[in-house]
């Protein structure tokens, strides 16, 4: 596991320019803050963003979230999510649109399978006996590589060298790679975007040990456990089914992954059916 010492943050502080929470983000989360907070306040809040209302339903009418019937406004959306979720939830749907300018890689294929990863954790938290909170896992899915945003604008002229590096030698992960080449690693930025944006404990701890290969075996915190296996396995069925190959390190840490969410290889065989099944019907 890693821990974050003050060489860490001042490192991260000077050299990286961290995406400001936004000022509907700040907002909304000030009014779940507040104990005389009300739904209708929230939802007449989130319904002056038009580009924010529309990807909040698309995003819960998704067949891989799950909702027993189609949701058609706002409103409704804060009633059966709860506020705090609904928080949770813009979090993960605005960090895509934080990152603009030059940057070492295009930022379409990273939120684009950040996108897919989140929805498999989803219908992954949908499928086992421990009930993990679904805007929790979508929001760990969006989040969990937000570090490499942003390292790609920090070192926009070496950092792809990096990842095709990584790509070839796997000798070390892409982290280790990552902190011989400048540093730092997308895992540790990762973690002080998630905490600046205020997410809850589990998904920052997740984003920052999310390369961390014993981290189930050290953690002693239940939910995080869960969201850290059930990103790992999400993550694998993405990159498997999709790109033909497993994940870094998934041999090593497959069993107890299965062990935490409490499934078996025959489970996680039809997981991978169902979604493969549910995601040519979405393309």
């Amino acid at each position: 596991m890693i821990a974050i010492t003050q060489d860490v943050i001042d490192h991260v502080s000077e050299g990286f320019s961290i995406p400001s929470m936004p000022d509907i983000l700040i907002k909304v989360q000030s009014i779940c803050a507040d104990p005389n907070g009300e739904i209708s306040e929230l939802a007449g809040l989130i319904t002056t963003d038009i580009g924010l209302s529309s990807a909040i339903l698309k995003t819960i009418n998704s067949p891989l979230y799950g909702m027993n019937r189609a949701i058609s406004d706002i409103g409704q959306a804060v009633m059966l999510l709860g506020m705090g979720s609904v928080s949770t939830l813009i979090a993960g749907i605005l960090i895509k649109q934080s990152f603009q300018g030059e940057a070492a890689i295009r930022f379409e294929r990273l939120w684009d399978n950040a996108s897919i990863v989140a929805q498999t954790m989803v219908y992954i938290g949908q499928n086992i006996n421990d009930k993990i909170p679904p805007e929790n896992l979508y929001t760990a899915g969006l989040f969990h590589d937000c570090g490499i945003a942003a390292m790609s604008m920090r070192f926009s002229s070496t950092y792809l060298e990096t990842l095709l590096l990584a790509n070839e030698d796997h000798s070390k992960t892409q982290v280790e790679h990552e902190e011989v080449r400048h540093h730092s690693n997308h895992a540790v930025v990762g973690y002080f975007i998630a905490s600046g944006w205020k997410l809850p404990r589990d998904i920052c701890q997740v984003i920052l040990n999310h390369h961390e290969a014993d981290f189930l075996k050290f953690n002693k915190d239940n939910m995080e456990n869960l969201v850290y296996a059930t990103l790992k396995v999400a993550d694998n069925i993405v990159s498997s089914l999709k790109r033909h190959q497993n994940i870094e390190g998934w041999n090593e840490i497959r069993d107890v992954c299965y062990d935490a969410l409490g499934i078996d290889e025959h489970t996680y065989h039809d997981l991978c059916e169902d979604l493969q099944e549910l995601w040519d019907k979405v393309d």
